[in-house]
C-alpha cells in the first residue's frame, strides 16, 4: 500500500495538470459512474492529501475522495486521450492532459461535511503543516500497545506505513514492542522531527531513503540495495542480512498483524528515557 509521501506527490502532480480547469470526469469501468455525473464539467478548485488519502476538490463543495489501498493506481499522460484499457474506475481529461484510476479501496464523492468527517478521523499526519504532534503523543504517552502499532494506527499517525514505521524506529534505536506509555515527550518529538524529515525527503525523491550518508552504497562501497519498493534502508525486508551499523542479523518477526523488521542490538528491548 503506498505510504503518505505518494499520495502528497499524486496531490502535487495532479494539482500541476488539472488545478483551475473545468474537467470531464467519466468511469469507463462504470462503479463510479453516478459520483463522476456529480461532478463531470466542473472546474477542480485544488486537490488535497492527507495521510493515505487524496482529495479532489471540484466547485460546488464537491470533493473526490480516493484511497487507493493496496492495488490502486493512478496513470496520466498527455493529450491524445487513450482508448480505455482494463478496469478504469475514473477517467479525467482536462486542458491537454489526462487521468486514470485503477483498482482503487475508495473512489466516492464527498460533500464538505462528509470530508471533514474523513478528516477526524484521521490522525496528525507529518507533512501536513497543520499537523499536531502534541495530539498524536496524547493518545501515544497512555498506550500499552508497541509503538510499532500506534505508528501504523492511522487514527494517531496518518500516512506513516510499513517502510517508515520500521526505520523511524531503527534510526531512533527503539525496540518496536516498547509500548507507548513509555515513550517520554522529548523523545517523541524527536521521533516525529525525523519521520517527517523522512517522509519530505520521499516527497521530494519519490522514493523511501532512510540510510544516513555514511551508510549509502557509495560511502561504504556495497552493492545499491535491489528491491520492487527501491530506497536504500536499514532493516526494513532485510532479514537475515548484516545490520549496515553494527553487523549484526537483521531479525524479522510478525506484529500488529504486519511484519515487523529490526536489529537486536541497535534496537535493544528496556526502557527508554526522554
Amino acid at each position: 500500500m503506498p505510504e503518505g509521501h505518494t499520495i502528497h506527490r499524486l496531490a502535487a502532480r495532479h494539482r500541476e495538470l488539472f488545478a483551475g480547469q473545468s474537467l470531464q470526469v467519466s468511469s469507463p469501468q462504470g462503479r463510479f459512474a453516478g459520483g463522476a455525473r456529480q461532478v463531470d464539467g466542473r472546474r477542480l478548485a485544488d486537490t488535497e492529501a492527507y495521510g493515505k488519502h487524496l482529495l479532489h476538490h471540484y466547485e460546488g463543495d464537491l470533493s473526490v475522495h480516493v484511497h487507493l489501498g493496496l492495488y490502486g493506481k493512478f496513470a496520466d499522460g498527455a493529450a491524445p486521450v487513450p482508448e480505455p484499457v482494463g478496469q478504469v474506475r475514473m477517467r479525467v481529461v482536462g486542458d491537454g492532459h489526462w487521468l486514470e484510476l485503477r483498482g482503487p479501496t475508495a473512489c466516492e464523492v464527498l460533500d464538505p461535511l462528509r470530508a471533514q468527517q474523513l478528516r477526524d478521523r484521521l490522525g496528525a499526519d507529518p507533512l501536513r503543516d497543520d499537523a499536531d504532534p502534541a495530539a498524536a503523543y496524547a493518545r501515544v504517552r497512555t498506550s500499552t500497545k508497541p509503538l510499532f502499532a500506534l505508528l501504523l494506527d492511522q487514527s494517531i499517525v496518518a500516512g506513516c506505513g510499513l517502510i517508515y514505521a520500521n526505520e523511524v524506529l531503527f534510526r531512533a534505536g527503539l525496540a518496536p514492542t516498547t509500548p507507548g506509555r513509555l515513550i517520554g515527550a522529548e523523545l517523541w518529538d524527536e521521533l516525529w522531527t525525523d519521520l517527517r524529515a523522512l517522509m519530505k525527503e520521499g516527497v521530494a525523491r519519490g522514493r523511501i531513503d532512510t540510510v544516513h550518508t555514511e551508510h549509502t552504497p557509495e560511502a561504504m562501497q556495497r552493492a545499491p540495495r535491489v528491491d520492487r519498493h527501491g530506497g536504500e534502508v536499514y532493516v526494513y525486508r532485510r532479514p537475515g542480512q548484516a545490520c549496515l551499523v553494527c553487523g549484526t542479523e537483521i531479525a524479522r518477526g510478525p506484529l500488529a498483524g504486519r511484519n515487523l523488521y529490526w536489529c537486536p542490538t541497535c534496537q535493544p528491548a528496556g526502557s527508554p528515557k526522554g
